[in-house]
């Protein structure tokens, strides 16, 4: 493999800290949310980085690779067309699952894949699917999870190496991912470490987190704990990174904690060489021809292993198996055998909490509009309870709207009114009549 460009230290561009991140002393690059960003319209704080060199990473939330469904084309043109905007090097995902299509759910969070033969198939041919409509090289994430699927065939350790040797895909490791998964799935990861080929290393999150009734929660809203800190000095000790990146995605500090952060992130980057001949490095070179020929190069072999289509037996085993799984995380079925059911109501319950967080911002008029924070939050939970969400979260603001709107709610005539008025302006249509709400009351309470 050829050794990766170097990216430095970094961070996390958001807009809520987008001045500060301006200022940061010794800022090597950003990362930005792919899907927040559009190509035609970058933010001037985006702009005047790249102006000064700074390189831009577009980070995807949304194609959810590890998922039954071969990626969306329309969703894998627009991660390519941000790429080429910003002129980044590479673009990064994660190995999840975020939707079913039948039913047709949304979790609106990544998901762990089950780490078995079937879903590791699907998740290679997903790969090459996108590695050969992006632009540039892919780099795929570890997440954090807060439960374990049964009857799992791979460690995760074997899970990534067979995925890089098979697809040539790169890794973004993210070692407080290791840490929360520490937690909440007993593993290891000092053998994850030992286990994966570090030579596919693209680069290193590093982020914040907390801890509540045994289980750790990755909320990138804390400030990193030391136990992060080690880890990352765990994987320095065996590989040079390419780059490490600090992720703050909510409770933003003040500029010189965010700067203190990055200080202590070099210091553990810069304390000491790391294991003999061990180098992060690439599976392909930059462009379109020698992405065709050689992103495909696995670790030590230089050629990926070629394996045929997957069976579409396998990718309908792995849907009945995720669409159980979310249904019962957001529409109230019942959990499927094997799982640990207290971890999986946690995690329902964390879905909906993100889901209200979500639309909160995208849509802050609604708790204005319902009294406040409070009666927002109850009305939406209420709400969430018998409505998963389909169609991503600014569709799910307008469907809580109408929802409310349905029910003749909020009580009050005056905050009813504006409602009415926030949803026409948005949904560009006139709000049920009475006898149409009426019946899709009467509908609901049928069902």
């Amino acid at each position: 493999m050829e050794p990766m460009a170097h990216l430095g230290v970094g961070i996390g561009w958001r807009p809520e800290i987008a001045d500060a991140v301006e200022r940061l002393s010794g800022l090597d690059w950003v990362e930005v949310v792919a899907e927040n960003v559009c190509p035609g319209h970058l933010p001037e704080s985006l702009l005047r980085l790249r102006e000064r060199g700074t390189r831009v990473v577009p980070h995807g939330v949304s194609l959810g690779l590890g998922g039954a469904d071969r990626p969306d084309p329309a969703k894998l043109a627009a991660l390519g067309e941000r790429a080429v905007a910003l002129g980044a090097p590479l673009v990064t995902e994660h190995i999840a699952f975020v939707r079913t299509s039948s039913p047709v759910l949304e979790a609106g969070h990544l998901l762990p894949v089950p780490r078995t033969r079937d879903a590791l198939d699907v998740l290679c041919e997903n790969v090459r699917i996108a590695q050969e409509a992006l632009p540039v090289p892919l780099a795929l994430e570890n997440i954090a999870a807060l439960f374990s699927w049964p009857g799992e065939e791979l460690t995760e350790g074997q899970f990534l190496t067979e995925l890089v040797e098979r697809t040539g895909v790169r890794l973004l490791i993210d070692v407080a991912n290791l840490h929360t998964n520490r937690v909440n799935r007993g593993e290891d990861p000092a053998a994850v470490l030992d286990a994966i080929p570090l030579e596919a290393l693209a680069y290193v999150h590093v982020a914040g987190g907390v801890e509540r009734g045994g289980v750790w929660h990755d909320t990138h809203a804390h400030p990193v704990p030391p136990v992060v800190l080690d880890l990352l000095a765990e994987l320095r000790s065996r590989v040079e990174p390419a780059g490490v990146l600090l992720e703050r995605d909510d409770d933003f500090p003040p500029e010189a904690e965010l700067a203190g952060e990055l200080a202590a992130i070099r210091a553990v980057v810069t304390a000491g060489p790391a294991a003999p001949g061990r180098t992060a490095t690439t599976g392909s070179g930059p462009s379109d021809t020698e992405q065709g020929a050689e992103q495909g190069a696995g670790p030590g072999t230089g050629q990926a292993v070629e394996r045929g289509p997957v069976e579409e037996s396998a990718r309908t085993r792995v849907a009945l198996g995720q669409a159980a799984l979310l249904s019962a995380l957001v529409a109230g079925t019942p959990v499927p055998e094997g799982f640990d059911r207290g971890r999986i109501r946690v995690q329902a319950r964390a879905l909906a909490a993100k889901r209200a967080d979500v639309v909160a911002r995208l849509a802050p008029e609604l708790p204005v509009i319902l009294g406040g924070p409070d009666p927002y939050r109850e009305a939406f939970l209420s709400y969430a309870k018998g409505r998963p969400m389909t169609s991503g979260y600014r569709r799910d603001a307008l469907d809580f709207a109408e929802d409310l709107l349905i029910r003749d709610l909020p009580a009050d005539p005056a905050a009813r009114r504006r409602l009415t008025t926030w949803w026409r302006d948005r949904a560009g249509a006139k709000p049920p009549r009475r006898i149409v709400r009426w019946a899709r009351t009467l509908a609901g309470r049928a069902a």
